[in-house]
């Protein structure tokens, strides 16, 4: 059976562990499905993305860039889109999560 994944504003959300310095829930370069593994991820780490989530499937961008950082974005309306969030665990277990959208095409 395929995997249908689900489009909403016609992206689709990719989620990647970024950055992780001992979390119990993610390693560095895990790579989640959104919203289809929202279950399988750590709920701190989901509440922190949930808004730039949002954001990103409706068409819409954040305005920071992280210029000269290992954050550094993309940003393509027509194409890839990238964004950062970091978990709200304060120490060196902190999760950083790469958001990425990707358009659809028909």
């Amino acid at each position: 059976m395929g995997y249908n994944r689900r489009i909403v504003g016609g992206y689709i959300i990719e989620l990647e562990v970024f950055e992780s310095g001992g979390c119990g829930y993610h390693r560095v370069g895990d790579k989640l499905r959104y919203p289809e593994d929202r279950d399988i991820m750590c709920p701190w780490l989901l509440d922190s993305a949930n808004s730039m989530i949002r954001v990103l499937r409706f068409g819409g961008t954040l305005p920071w860039k992280y210029s000269g950082t290992p954050y550094e974005k993309e940003i393509d309306p027509d194409g890839v889109t990238t964004e950062f969030v970091r978990c709200p665990d304060p120490t060196s277990d902190g999760v950083v999560l790469k958001i990425t959208r990707k358009k659809v095409r028909k």
